[in-house]
Protein backbone atom coordinates (compact mmCIF):
# COMPACT_ATOMS: atom_id res chain seq x y z
CA UNK A 1 0.00 0.00 0.00
CA UNK A 2 1.71 3.50 -1.08
CA UNK A 3 1.88 5.94 1.53
CA UNK A 4 1.89 9.77 1.70
CA UNK A 5 5.39 11.54 1.56
CA UNK A 6 6.14 13.98 4.50
CA UNK A 7 6.13 17.07 1.63
CA UNK A 8 2.22 14.84 0.48
CA UNK A 9 1.25 15.17 4.31
CA UNK A 10 2.43 18.88 4.50
CA UNK A 11 0.34 19.58 1.68
CA UNK A 12 -3.43 18.58 3.49
CA UNK A 13 -2.25 20.98 6.35
CA UNK A 14 -2.95 23.51 3.93
CA UNK A 15 -6.74 25.07 3.99
CA UNK A 16 -7.20 24.09 0.26
CA UNK A 17 -10.48 21.94 -0.56
CA UNK A 18 -10.61 18.51 -2.24
CA UNK A 19 -13.36 16.82 -3.96
CA UNK A 20 -14.09 13.67 -2.97
CA UNK A 21 -15.58 10.67 -5.70
CA UNK A 22 -17.66 8.00 -4.01
CA UNK A 23 -19.36 5.75 -6.55
CA UNK A 24 -23.46 5.25 -6.75
CA UNK A 25 -25.38 2.06 -6.38
CA UNK A 26 -25.59 2.44 -10.19
CA UNK A 27 -21.26 2.86 -10.19
CA UNK A 28 -21.81 6.32 -11.77
CA UNK A 29 -19.63 8.99 -9.73
CA UNK A 30 -20.63 10.82 -7.07
CA UNK A 31 -18.22 14.06 -5.94
CA UNK A 32 -18.78 16.51 -3.38
CA UNK A 33 -16.39 19.22 -1.76
CA UNK A 34 -14.86 18.35 1.05
CA UNK A 35 -12.47 19.43 4.29
CA UNK A 36 -9.35 17.28 4.28
CA UNK A 37 -6.48 17.02 6.76
CA UNK A 38 -4.02 14.03 7.25
CA UNK A 39 -4.32 11.62 10.55
CA UNK A 40 -1.99 8.62 11.23
CA UNK A 41 -0.21 9.12 7.79
CA UNK A 42 -3.44 9.23 6.04
CA UNK A 43 -5.70 11.70 3.90
CA UNK A 44 -9.23 11.95 5.64
CA UNK A 45 -12.02 14.26 5.87
CA UNK A 46 -15.43 14.19 7.91
CA UNK A 47 -18.99 13.76 7.16
CA UNK A 48 -22.40 13.26 8.55
CA UNK A 49 -24.35 9.89 8.68
CA UNK A 50 -27.45 9.56 6.83
CA UNK A 51 -25.57 12.03 3.98
CA UNK A 52 -25.49 10.53 0.43
CA UNK A 53 -21.43 9.92 0.43
CA UNK A 54 -21.19 7.89 4.03
CA UNK A 55 -24.19 5.80 2.20
CA UNK A 56 -22.46 5.27 -0.62
CA UNK A 57 -18.87 4.30 0.88
CA UNK A 58 -20.86 2.30 3.10
CA UNK A 59 -21.87 -0.24 0.22
CA UNK A 60 -18.99 0.29 -1.84
CA UNK A 61 -15.48 1.36 0.11
CA UNK A 62 -13.90 2.93 -2.59
CA UNK A 63 -13.04 6.58 -2.97
CA UNK A 64 -10.93 8.97 -4.87
CA UNK A 65 -9.64 12.35 -3.73
CA UNK A 66 -8.19 14.98 -5.33
CA UNK A 67 -6.67 18.42 -3.34
CA UNK A 68 -5.91 21.38 -5.94
CA UNK A 69 -3.46 24.05 -4.30
CA UNK A 70 -5.87 26.93 -5.19
CA UNK A 71 -3.24 29.46 -6.03
CA UNK A 72 -1.61 27.05 -8.52
CA UNK A 73 -3.81 24.59 -9.87
CA UNK A 74 -1.34 22.29 -11.10
CA UNK A 75 0.11 21.58 -7.74
CA UNK A 76 -2.15 18.96 -6.88
CA UNK A 77 -2.61 15.71 -4.47
CA UNK A 78 -4.56 12.35 -5.72
CA UNK A 79 -5.35 9.72 -3.29
CA UNK A 80 -7.74 6.81 -4.98
CA UNK A 81 -8.04 3.86 -1.84
CA UNK A 82 -10.73 2.34 0.73
CA UNK A 83 -12.19 4.06 3.63
CA UNK A 84 -12.27 3.18 6.99
CA UNK A 85 -15.07 5.09 8.90
CA UNK A 86 -15.37 5.60 12.58
CA UNK A 87 -17.62 8.07 14.70
CA UNK A 88 -14.76 7.85 17.26
CA UNK A 89 -13.38 11.56 17.95
CA UNK A 90 -15.30 12.61 14.82
CA UNK A 91 -16.91 15.55 16.23
CA UNK A 92 -13.38 16.98 17.54
CA UNK A 93 -12.31 16.14 14.01
CA UNK A 94 -15.18 18.47 12.37
CA UNK A 95 -14.13 21.05 15.06
CA UNK A 96 -10.49 20.99 14.16
CA UNK A 97 -11.30 21.32 10.53
CA UNK A 98 -13.68 24.39 11.15
CA UNK A 99 -10.62 25.99 12.79
CA UNK A 100 -8.56 25.34 10.14
CA UNK A 101 -11.05 26.31 7.39
CA UNK A 102 -12.90 28.99 8.32
CA UNK A 103 -11.23 29.80 11.88
CA UNK A 104 -14.37 29.13 13.56
CA UNK A 105 -13.40 26.82 17.43
CA UNK A 106 -16.68 24.61 16.33
CA UNK A 107 -18.12 23.95 13.27
CA UNK A 108 -20.90 26.13 12.59
CA UNK A 109 -23.13 23.95 10.61
CA UNK A 110 -23.75 20.99 12.65
CA UNK A 111 -27.35 20.18 12.91
CA UNK A 112 -28.77 19.20 15.98
CA UNK A 113 -28.94 15.09 16.85
CA UNK A 114 -26.35 15.13 13.64
CA UNK A 115 -23.54 12.27 13.91
CA UNK A 116 -20.35 12.76 12.80
CA UNK A 117 -17.86 10.32 11.12
CA UNK A 118 -14.14 10.96 10.27
CA UNK A 119 -13.35 8.99 7.29
CA UNK A 120 -9.60 7.99 6.49
CA UNK A 121 -8.45 6.43 3.28
CA UNK A 122 -6.17 3.57 2.88
CA UNK A 123 -4.86 4.52 -0.25
CA UNK A 124 -4.04 2.44 -3.05
CA UNK A 125 -2.89 5.10 -5.72
CA UNK A 126 -1.09 8.36 -4.34
CA UNK A 127 0.09 10.32 -7.45
CA UNK A 128 0.69 14.34 -6.96
CA UNK A 129 2.37 17.22 -8.97
CA UNK A 130 4.37 20.04 -8.22
CA UNK A 131 4.62 18.76 -3.94
CA UNK A 132 8.06 16.97 -4.26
Amino acid sequence: MPELTEQQRAFLDNPFVGVVTTLRRDGSPHSTVVWVDCLDGKAAFNTALGRVKPRNMERDPRVSLLVLDPGDPYRWLSVDGRISITEEGADDHIDRLAKKYVGADSYPNRKPGEVRVTVTIDATHVDAHGIE
